[in-house]
């Protein structure tokens, strides 16, 4: 049965020392839990606390009337509110000293394997993803999908590479956490909601905060969450990131709790990797290069690749059905354009290939459509198709 009160009192201090988390630990470490500390009396609360305190003030019976309030509402929305002795609560952010004294939650399959079953990995990095951020965030994904031992995928819910690794995850069908800067009820960016939504729904996957429902997505909250990216993992990996970023920041909170941290390395010019090559050169990080010595590294076991289908054969597949051998010839040439010059673009693949405009536009457009390419708004052309 669960412990009500116990919930109640954590979330009351989740609240009051939301940016001082160390302190709410400190507190139940001493007293041996959160709801021994609204049984002090006034005077032992200043004596701990010290003369001239606010918190004495603070932790008061109104302010668990509030929390008892707030843990009503979560049932009848569908949330849950978990703390570190319900079982439930993540055992790897317990290890870090300013864990949070409590979670709010959103899935559909809370049960104690839900974070304490296996490994989970970060992977993290700029809202300002370029194509090779993407290509490469899958990838990784992609080697954790084929490992021997399947881990959870954690992230920031934001654009860019945390979006990126969720999808990716989603797809390939590992489980996947997202770690939000909100309430639990919202979702910031709104665009990611039905993404949220699904990763809700699925066995695995989860929502998690420690802010208080109607959070708004300040800016403050974003640097406060990704300590608890860095903390529910083994090793964080950071795909791209400027000199200054949430990313970096969080590969910095993963080597202080003494994690594990990789970075991929990227061109010395490239602001979207001056963050990573940073960290790899202050020896923070590792570099990412080979997936397969990083699954094993992980502990994860061997790759296990399935026999995958070339390029060129799944544009045949796809496509050969409904257009002519010439055109199947023509997409195949322009895929092997991309698929050897990341970031080409439809210019260059008219210079490469001797084809009009209007023809290298039609066939990158029909091969984004079947999902083997993305183009972003500089028309930059990239691979995406997962075998390839």
């Amino acid at each position: 049965m669960e412990n009500y009160e116990e919930k109640a009192a954590a979330c009351t201090l989740n609240r009051i020392f939301g940016f001082k988390p160390a302190i709410a630990r400190a507190l139940t470490g001493k007293l041996g839990c959160a709801a021994a500390v609204f049984k002090l009396s006034r005077e032992e609360m200043e004596a701990i606390f010290g003369p001239g305190s606010p918190y004495p003030d603070k932790l008061n019976q109104k302010e668990l009337e509030q929390s008892a309030a707030e843990l009503e509402w979560l049932r009848k929305e569908g949330f849950h509110f978990i703390t570190p002795g319900d079982g439930i609560y993540p055992d790897a952010l317990l290890e870090c000293p300013d864990a949070p004294a409590g979670l709010y939650l959103r899935s559909d399959n809370v049960s104690p394997s839900l974070f304490n079953a296996g490994v989970a990995v970060s992977i993290v990095g700029t809202r300002d993803i370029s194509p090779y951020g993407r290509e490469w965030t899958y990838k990784i994904v992609e080697a954790l999908a084929d490992s021997l031992v399947r881990p959870t995928v954690v992230s920031g819910l934001a654009l860019g590479v945390d979006g990126a690794a969720h999808e990716a995850a989603l797809e390939l069908g590992l489980p996947t956490i997202g770690v939000m800067a909100t309430g639990i009820e919202s979702v910031y960016p709104r665009m990611h909601s039905p993404m949220a939504a699904r990763m809700a729904r699925t066995p695995g996957c989860a929502l998690i905060t420690d802010y208080p429902p109607f959070t708004s997505p300040q800016t403050v909250n974003f640097l406060r969450r990704n300590r608890i990216i860095a903390g529910l993992s083994k090793a964080t990996v950071l795909v791209e990131s400027k000199v200054k970023g949430g990313g970096l920041l969080t590969a910095n909170l993963a080597f202080e709790y003494d994690r594990e941290v990789f970075a991929l390395p990227g061109r010395a010019d490239d602001i979207r990797s001056e963050g990573c090559n940073r960290i790899i050169r202050e020896k923070i990080a590792e570099p990412l290069t080979d997936l397969g010595a990083f699954v094993k590294g992980l502990g994860l076991g061997l790759l296990t690749r399935r026999n995958k289908a070339v390029l060129e054969e799944e544009i045949s597949r796809v496509f050969s059905p409904s257009e002519s051998e010439e055109d199947v010839r023509r997409l195949q040439q322009v895929a092997a354009l991309i698929k050897k010059n990341r970031g080409i673009t439809l210019d260059e693949i008219c210079s490469c290939s001797g084809m009009e405009y209007r023809e290298a536009r039609r066939y990158t457009g029909m091969l984004e459509t079947e999902g083997i390419i993305y183009t972003d708004l500089l028309q930059r052309c990239s691979i995406v198709f997962k075998n390839a």
